[in-house]
């Protein structure tokens, strides 16, 4: 996988604010080198948070996010400014970008909200062609005009820019030589042509550790075992297959799955366990969120939207009102909320996943995911987190 290939959610997220005509979109067109935003002299012209994808030195793969204006006006305009507060939530580093010597009161409600989020941030006042001469040694002066101090952008972009995790994905807990079993079944849910995310990354970190994986679907199991001179050093399967596998694998052979690793990985892994002993008090008048971080086709045995409701139901004896929701749609307001179930989070960066997590234990509601729920109800949370240590 070269560096273009990184996953979106592994890339440095930056993300520009400031007022509507403040130079925003010309400044990112100067930084990316290219036409990503429409340019005018028309307030509001960036409707909607504009996302670019590349290669940006000196820093590597990045997102570019350009934003609406944080003063828009209207119905519309306030919808726009709340997609605004949303990137917020995602982003690793933000760009202020403002045209004034002082700070309007919007202005600094903005940098405000980036302050308490507590996001490393650069300003930079821009069209300084029409600037006087007074200038802040804190702040950057740019022209996208006259190309003014845009590698300056960079460059500083790049000091700011979050230090690599050194946690892996599963090659800590295994040794070269190890043999690891992949569960992966192939229903109706599993994407056409490829698998997913986790378990791509769970080969490839199998592959850095020397170790060796074995791919099979749940109905090959029994046999793959069986196959092998050795018992397997480790067995992955997917969540929604749990019952069946450890029905399957015997216990002395660890067992985990893509979703709890996932949960490791982005790091509430001791929040989602905490977090899944609430759904032994859901009753009828219990309301549960169910979050899925992609956007994709619902299918009729969808994981979210039908098997984790089914399964909740069955093991609590009673039908809590369920709601979902997916992609980077999220409620402020989670206090109506008991519990919310969020699945692995394999296509969301780091800060998105903590932002909602802390959102949920502010205000006082447990927060797990689907691989933690799905093991605990079926009682065999303790066996799944013990190759991780727990």
């Amino acid at each position: 996988m070269g560096l273009n290939d990184t996953q979106l959610a592994e890339r440095i997220q930056i993300g520009f604010f400031g007022l509507r005509n403040a130079g925003k979109s010309s400044l990112v067109n100067k930084i990316t080198n290219q036409e990503m935003s429409l340019v005018s002299n028309v307030k509001g012209t960036t409707t909607d948070p504009v996302k670019k994808s590349m290669e940006l030195l000196p820093l590597g793969p990045v997102t570019i996010i350009d934003t609406p204006g944080f003063d828009d006006e209207g119905e519309l305009g306030s919808m726009r400014v709340k997609r605004t507060k949303q990137t917020l939530s995602i982003c690793d580093i933000a760009v202020f970008v403002t045209e004034n010597d002082i700070l309007t009161e919007s202005e600094n409600q903005l940098l405000s909200l980036i302050k308490a989020r507590d996001i490393p941030y650069i300003i930079v006042r821009n069209k300084s062609d029409l600037a006087g001469k007074e200038q802040d040694e804190n702040v950057i002066y740019t022209s996208a005009k006259d190309n003014l101090n845009i590698e300056r952008v960079k460059e500083a972009l790049a000091v700011l820019a979050p230090k690599k995790k050194e946690i892996h994905f599963v090659s800590d807990l295994i040794s070269p030589g190890n043999q690891v079993i992949l569960v992966i079944p192939i229903d109706s849910a599993a994407p056409k042509g490829r698998i997913i995310l986790p378990q791509q990354q769970a080969i490839r970190d199998i592959l850095d550790a020397g170790a060796i994986s074995i791919i099979t679907g749940v109905e090959n199991l029994a046999k793959t075992i069986e196959s092998m001179k050795k018992a397997p050093d480790l067995v992955i399967t997917d969540s929604q297959a749990f019952d069946a596998v450890m029905k399957i694998v015997p216990e002395n052979i660890p067992l985990t799955s893509f979703s709890i690793l996932m949960a490791r990985y982005k790091g509430f892994l001791d929040t989602a366990l905490e977090g899944a002993e609430r759904i032994k008090s859901l009753t009828d008048n219990s309301k549960v969120l169910i979050c899925e971080g992609c956007t994709h086709h619902r299918q009729c045995d969808d994981i979210g939207t039908v098997k984790l409701p089914a399964l909740i139901k069955k093991y609590r004896s009673a039908a809590p009102d369920f709601e979902f929701t997916s992609g980077h749609s999220f409620p402020e307001d989670l206090r109506e909320y008991d519990l919310v179930i969020h699945c692995g989070a394999c296509m969301l960066n780091d800060n998105e996943v903590r932002n909602r997590m802390n959102a949920a234990i502010e205000q006082g509601v447990a927060f797990t995911n689907y691989g933690i729920a799905i093991a605990k109800m079926n009682g065999i949370v303790e066996r799944s987190i013990r190759p991780l240590g727990k």
